[in-house]
């Protein structure tokens, strides 16, 4: 008698909650928000405080708004952008930049060398010239840039001596072929020269050097890119525990614990809902540069016959629900609350080398919602 007493209460008592589970279900749930944003493994944060190139930071703001939501489609080439700061440290006029993080899978569309042009050095005497040629090489020969052969023109064009600002030569080709055969990269030469081809000593301009200048004026390597992403959803019936619930609302359940079901949902109507990913909760501040997070809506509520146009239904769901409603077979539920319409979003990060990449993701923001 008293061990079926023990049986029961046994049985009776709620199971207590499992935290290596939890832990495991956490892990994997960021995994699949990491693969979702096209990444194995987060990057680390920068080892110091680094200031993201101007370029990069203005380039954000005019595809995004403050929350990271695309505002200007179609401005982007491609999906993404990457810069690249000089690693020479030390060479004036040659520029070496380290494309490793490129992946394979990631076509080149547009290569852009990014120069700031400098106020000329006091000379003595007149002024002679206003203009001079700036070129662009490709270096081929590691030793001897100089010599005939050693190097390939790749951009050049006249200058003018008055003032400063950013000059932005494309080198689309030499990039691919970098991309290509990693050992071909033995970087760019800057040449500037008086109009009839004779050099100017001292050159009559300077560019901002990796050593010399501020960060935002140091010269870059800009990639737009396209890694033939289109879209962010993954099958669901892939996690952990065949969830149909949306990869989003299965990370927020894995990082907050679970909720108590309401059945009140169920009577209110299909409409769109917050739902707040904050990137600095997850253990990603350090690395995304902006936004800080953003608000990824989800859907919630019933959609009951008769389906009005404020829900939004497709033809298909005003049949299924007249089906459901009437029961003219079974087995049909009635149509689901699910977006109807999505938007991307943008986000400025550093990679694994500490590059400033700015990337778009599509299908991340549930803009309005429907019965489908």
């Amino acid at each position: 008698m008293l061990g079926t007493v023990l049986l029961l209460l046994a049985l009776a008592k709620p199971a207590c909650p499992n935290p290596a589970s939890a832990a495991s279900r956490r892990a994997e749930a960021l995994k699949r928000l990491l693969e979702v944003f096209g990444m194995e493994d987060p990057p680390p944060s920068p080892a110091h405080f680094k200031q993201p190139p101007q370029y990069m930071v203005d380039l954000f703001n005019t595809v995004a708004n403050a929350d990271g939501v695309t505002k200007n489609p179609g401005i982007l080439e491609g999906n993404t952008v990457r810069s690249f700061l000089d690693k020479t440290h030390g060479e004036k006029m040659r520029f070496l930049f380290i494309l490793s993080s490129v992946a394979k899978n990631e076509k080149i569309l547009t290569a852009e060398l990014h120069l700031f042009r400098l106020w000329p050095r006091a000379t003595d005497g007149p002024k002679r010239h206003h203009f001079c040629q700036v070129s662009v090489y490709q270096v081929l020969e590691k030793s001897e840039p100089d010599a005939p052969g050693g190097k390939k023109l790749l951009a050049a064009r006249l200058v003018s001596l008055q003032g400063s600002g950013w000059e932005v030569f494309a080198i689309t080709q030499a990039v691919r072929d970098w991309t290509e055969d990693e050992s071909s990269n033995q970087g760019l030469l800057v040449t500037v020269q008086g109009l009839g081809g004779s050099p100017l000593d001292p050159p009559p301009l300077q560019f901002a050097s990796s050593r010399d200048h501020h960060e935002s004026k140091k010269p870059m390597l800009v990639l737009f890119t396209d890694d033939g992403r289109r879209g962010a959803s993954l099958p669901v019936a892939s996690f952990p525990g065949g969830s149909r619930t949306p990869w989003l609302g299965s990370l927020r359940a894995a990082l907050t614990g679970p909720r108590s079901t309401r059945s009140l949902d169920r009577l209110q109507p299909c409409q769109r809902h917050p739902l707040s990913v904050d990137f600095e909760e997850i253990g990603w501040s350090g690395w995304i540069i902006s936004p800080r997070g953003y608000n990824a809506y989800h859907c919630k509520g019933s959609c009951p016959f008769p389906l009005g146009e404020n829900m939004r239904p497709t033809n298909h769901a005003t049949v299924q629900s007249i089906i459901n409603a009437l029961k003219l077979s079974e087995g049909v539920s009635s149509p689901c609350c699910v977006p109807d319409k999505l938007y991307s979003i943008n986000l400025l990060y550093f990679d694994d080398d500490e590059n400033v990449v700015l990337k778009q993701y599509d299908d991340m923001v549930a803009g309005s919602c429907g019965c489908h």
